[in-house]
């Protein structure tokens, strides 16, 4: 008998053991940002359930959960005043059907949180709806399935590295190139979901690590060095490479065109103060031309800017990279350049380009993220 107890014992011990070690509900959910600073917001959705997110004020305890197809949330004071009810952190919405935000459906559940004078609007998602979701965002649906193959699984690795990087935090991305575009609920038919569920849990490891893998539009022709364009810390060491599949990118080149009291006023904004502009000089350049700094001269004094920080500066979308040169007249700075983005790891025209030549998905990763390893972890 005594026996008998002790391996019982033992039995519930590894029990216990193996149920602690499983993954929470939560482990397999990504926590998106879709709107920040609002002042007012409203939600739509088939039989939307509401309830609080940690606890609620002037509602009464325990909080019935509502159940409505519209609601109307603003911040106040207290907190998130959804109809009338005030919640002290948020209010949680959930649907069968998904939830509508601007005229867009998500999946999974929304939350609207306190975020100082205004609201918070994230996304709770599962994991791999939502590499959909970006994906549909990043690329074209008649693009071939083996760079869409390539780009989810660049997504996911992506995606789970900011998901340890900022577990603490209320979201871990943001639904912009901020991180990565997003765009929510993807229809069934979509070639999207091939590409992911093709993929389902692979990610790229570096040195054994998940680690943020980068990606761009276009690279001009040539990729960069992470550590060229970024000033964060513990950057991965990804070796630059240079390609010709971007083919018939409509970035392959382009022109701009910036009136002097215009670019002054930017950088002015940015804190970059030269009085009139009279002169840009490109002072120091990375291994693939890229811009690595520039002076600006002015009636003011010169400063040297990095060329990253040039381009925030000027805007990410008007000044498309950092391949560029750039002539000054008495009004305006001229501008010709190559590529769009910053460069780093897969280059998405180049994997469009490659795929249509017959390469696959490993092949693409192999060859924009040298010296990785593709890997299916089995708890993502």
């Amino acid at each position: 008998m005594r026996t008998l107890v002790i391996v019982v014992l033992l039995i519930a011990a590894v029990m216990l053991f193996a149920a602690s070690a499983m993954p929470g509900p939560h482990a397999s959910t990504i926590r998106v940002s879709l709107l920040e600073h609002a002042r007012a917001i409203e939600v739509g959705g088939s039989d939307l359930r509401v309830s609080p997110v940690g606890g609620c004020v002037r509602c009464g305890q325990p909080f019935s959960v509502r159940r409505t197809d519209v609601i109307r949330a603003v911040s106040s004071p207290a907190g998130v005043d959804v109809e009338g009810t005030v919640f002290g952190r948020g209010a949680r919405l959930e649907s069968e059907r998904g939830i509508r935000l601007n005229g867009r459906e998500y999946p999974g559940a929304l939350e609207i949180l306190k975020n100082g004078d205004g609201l918070l609007v994230v996304n709770e998602v599962p994991l791999e709806e939502y590499v959909v979701g970006s994906l549909k965002a990043e690329a074209a649906d008649t693009w071939p399935i083996e760079m869409l193959r390539a780009q989810a699984i660049i997504i996911r690795t992506y995606t789970l590295y900011h998901r340890q990087l900022n577990a603490a935090k209320p979201y871990h991305l943001v639904a912009s190139t901020a991180h990565q575009q997003y765009l929510g609920r993807v229809p069934a038919h979509s070639p999207m979901w091939a590409a992911a569920r093709e993929t389902d849990g692979q990610v790229l490891l570096l040195e054994g690590q998940v680690f943020p893998a980068f990606y761009h539009t276009d690279s001009g022709g040539h990729t960069e060095d992470p550590r060229a364009v970024f000033t964060s810390p513990n950057l991965p060491p990804l070796r630059a490479v240079r390609h010709d599949f971007a083919a018939g990118s409509r970035h392959a080149s382009w022109a701009l065109d910036v009136q002097l009291t215009d670019l002054a006023e930017l950088l002015r904004r940015g804190g970059v103060a030269v009085g009139e502009i009279v002169g840009l000089e490109v002072t120091d350049r990375s291994q693939s031309l890229r811009v690595a700094e520039i002076a600006v001269r002015g009636t003011g004094g010169t400063v040297r800017l990095r060329g990253a920080e040039f381009r925030r500066l000027v805007g990410y979308d008007t000044l498309k990279s950092t391949l560029f040169a750039v002539a000054v007249d008495r009004e305006s700075a001229h501008f010709a350049g190559r590529g769009w983005g910053h460069g780093v790891g897969l280059c998405q025209w180049g994997a469009k380009g490659m795929a249509e030549q017959g390469a696959t998905a490993e092949e693409i990763i192999a060859f924009f993220y040298p010296g990785t390893t593709l890997t299916s972890p089995s708890a993502p």
